[in-house]
């Protein structure tokens, strides 16, 4: 990557940072203001992203130097707004730089009260939760509050930073380090990007892959950016890397807002950081975690409305997230769907207003202006919503006449059956999958329980209405994959959270009970909701990593209040317990960082031992040279058309690497099958040469006659006479 690549990249996170001074809250009582800052922030930048490759794509222009200019002029809006605040909080009287008064404890949560059980207030004085007194901090005062929560913190509590901090920084070097090697990126989600560049539009194209144009973009679109700005993939995993980041940062501020003091949010950000999906899927170029990050920020703006009315620039936020969740994997709005409702109740509920009675009680009733403005919130979401995604589902519609597109995607994951006991199988077979252990006794006893049970009340539970593909119930799922990891610890420690807080709530949070009941419904509702809707499949765990970071705040809080009792018979015991399950847990993240697969630290395959090319192809180590041999030689041929014969789930990014042109260019590869109805295939005669992944006989169908084909194992390539 050149230097000038390396300073553009910096232009988009020098932007977000500028933002998120600008978006601090003014109003009194925000909970954790700066990372409510860093939600607005966030959602900011990634609508403008999205914006930004709908736009320029409509017009041809999905180039380098226009995208370069459009971040660069976001740039400029985001220093003078960020200006603009600072100038405002002096001419009040209230220096930015100034430091705070000493606050206590907390990396992930800057600032709060010396007692553990207090909720958090970043840089805030007065009650907890209040805003700070001072409206805006620079620096200097960032830093200087960030010490002194540090020395003031408890050993505890900075073991638990400690942890949180090393394992985001070791995905950090890693992510850096690693080439993209996840498998799907390889079958579609790169590929995606390299015909955008390749043809400078969003138009769909010929392609025996229907995911590469039916599957949301929305992750796709924000590696477009780098791609273009840097020329290359080199910083590909970092998107999800910082999407793992603002889950850490927002799935903390939840528990704030739950009633969760600094201890609860850094036990919150603790047990999300090591659950091993989060921790493998940091330094990939998978979807997941960026579908949990917009779904997470949704849900801290919904708790924001639950005890106050929602303001315009919070529900220009609902919208931007609902979009962003919907335009990435809709999966997502399984989650989003009801936090709105529950949102919108809220609303409902405070649009109630308090008139005096002459006998000096009160009586609630409507008001109509705040009836009317819950109305019009709730239409600006879903406008602003459809502005985010409705570009990619208008196009998904005219090309298949459906916004979700062709019959074989509708009916692959989403479940054909709903009756109760289909449900009920679909859900335990989920749960199974999800709380693997490396028992493997202990897997095959509960496997054996619910085929046996399945067949008790009617349902094969191989079905293929109620089970992805061909794919059979049930599949080992512990192995640190970042596809398919289960999470027995942070599930335990989440169920247990959501049934105290239904059934003991004001124990837990006394001042906020009425909001952690209400948010441990849309949890539960979610999971519930999930496992009605989608089909089992064995990487199904990663498909519920939404759910796993809206539900870590419930561990978090209950934990919390476990440590809080002073220990006394079982509780003594129960606290044990619970410090076990923590370090376990701390020990699982570790070793999913170090022997995860297919990034990891030591081992074979470690990123610091095996070259870059090899890291590719961790997954498939066979095809590396295969790849290389095909690819030389059809350079060497001095072929300029390329044919792609190639099967739904082959990988077809290594063409996109090996094939380029001398100056760096983009090859011309055209498919030579397609699944797309209104876009046929090229002629196999137009094109001066052919490559093949997956079957060769399926190749040879496509192979003009006397043309030579050549294959070993899964690659081949076919050349005309006299090449």
């Amino acid at each position: 990557m050149s230097a000038a690549g390396l300073l553009l990249a910096a232009v988009p996170a020098a932007a977000m940072l500028l933002l998120t001074v600008a978006a601090r809250p003014r109003e009194a009582g925000a909970v954790a203001p700066l990372r409510l800052a860093v939600v607005r922030a966030v959602l900011l930048s990634g609508a403008y992203a999205v914006l930004v490759v709908e736009v320029l794509g409509a017009l041809h222009a999905l180039t380098r130097t226009t995208f370069a200019i459009a971040w660069l002029l976001f740039l400029t809006a985001a220093a003078t707004a960020a200006g603009l605040r600072w100038r405002r909080t002096t001419r009040l009287g209230q220096p930015p730089a100034a430091a705070p008064r000493p606050v206590p404890v907390g990396a992930v949560v800057s600032g709060g009260s010396s007692d553990p059980s207090a909720p958090v207030v970043e840089g805030g004085a007065g009650e907890p939760g209040a805003a700070p007194t001072r409206a805006g901090r620079g620096a200097a005062g960032l830093l200087a509050a960030a010490v002194d929560t540090w020395r003031t913190a408890r050993p505890g509590e900075r073991l638990l930073a400690g942890v949180v901090g090393g394992l985001v920084l070791l995905e950090l070097l890693v992510a850096l380090l690693a080439e993209p090697n996840n498998f799907d990126s390889q079958t579609y989600h790169l590929p995606k990007v390299e015909h955008w560049v390749a043809q400078g539009d969003l138009d769909f194209w010929p392609t025996a892959i229907h995911r590469q144009v039916t599957i949301p973009p929305g992750a796709e679109y924000l590696l477009l950016h780098l791609r273009l700005l840097t020329g290359g993939d080199h910083l590909h995993n970092l998107v999800q890397w910082a999407a793992g980041v603002v889950c850490l940062l927002v799935a903390a501020r939840i528990t704030a807002q739950l009633g969760g003091g600094r201890r609860a949010q850094l036990l919150t950000a603790f047990v999300l950081a090591t659950t091993p999906m989060v921790v493998l899927q940091a330094t990939s170029t998978q979807t997941d975690l960026i579908c949990a990050a917009w779904v997470a920020c949704a849900a801290t703006l919904v708790l924001d409305g639950l005890r106050r009315r929602t303001g315009w620039g919070t529900l220009l936020g609902l919208g931007a997230a609902t979009g962003l969740t919907a335009v990435t994997k809709t999966s997502g709005l399984i989650a989003v769907g009801p936090l709105l409702v529950l949102w919108g109740l809220a609303q409902l509920r405070l649009a109630r207003t308090e008139n005096a009675a002459p006998a000096g009680g009160g009586r609630r009733s409507w008001s109509v202006r705040r009836l009317a403005r819950t109305v019009g919130g709730s239409v600006l979401i879903l406008l602003v919503a459809a502005v985010v995604v409705g570009p990619f589902l208008a196009r998904v519609t005219a090309e298949f006449g459906h916004p979700l597109g062709p019959p074989r995607l509708r009916e692959s994951i989403p479940m054909e059956r709903h009756d109760p006991a289909s449900i009920l199988v679909n859900t335990l077979r989920i749960g199974h999958t999800a709380f693997d252990t490396p028992l493997a006794p202990l897997r095959r006893a509960g496997a054996d329980v619910i085929i046996s049970g399945a067949e008790a009340i009617g349902v094969d539970p191989q079905d293929r209405a109620i089970t992805f593909g061909r794919e059979l119930f049930p599949e080992p799922a512990w192995y640190p994959d970042e596809d398919r990891v289960s999470f027995p610890l942070t599930g335990a420690l989440v169920m247990i959270g959501a049934v105290l807080a239904l059934t003991r709530g004001r124990q837990i949070a006394p001042e906020r009970a009425g909001s952690l009941r209400a948010y441990a419904v849309v949890v539960l509702t979610a999971v519930l909701l999930h496992t009605a809707m989608l089909k089992w499949q064995p990487w199904g765990n990663r498909l519920l990593l939404y759910a796993v970071v809206l539900a870590v705040p419930l561990a978090g809080v209950w934990l919390d209040a476990l440590l809080r009792r002073r220990p006394s018979g079982r509780r003594s015991v129960a606290t044990v317990a619970a410090v076990t399950v923590l370090a376990t847990s701390a020990l699982a993240g570790v070793l999913a960082l170090s022997y995860g697969f297919p990034r990891r630290l030591v081992g074979a395959g470690s990123v610091f031992t095996t070259s870059d090319w090899d890291t590719r192809f961790l997954r498939r180590p066979q095809w590396a040279d295969e790849f290389r041999w095909a690819a030389t030689a059809v350079r060497d041929s001095g072929a300029r058309r390329i044919g792609l014969v190639q099967q739904n789930d082959n990988w077809e990014y290594p063409w996109w690497l090996l094939l380029r042109q001398p100056d760096g260019g983009s090859p011309d590869l055209v498919a030579l099958q397609s699944v797309l109805p209104e876009r046929p295939p090229a002629d196999p005669s137009s094109v001066d040469a052919i490559v093949c992944t997956g079957s060769e006989a399926a190749c040879a169908k496509l192979v003009p006659a006397g043309w030579r084909l050549e294959f070993r194992g899964y690659v081949g390539y076919a050349l005309p006479p006299g090449r």
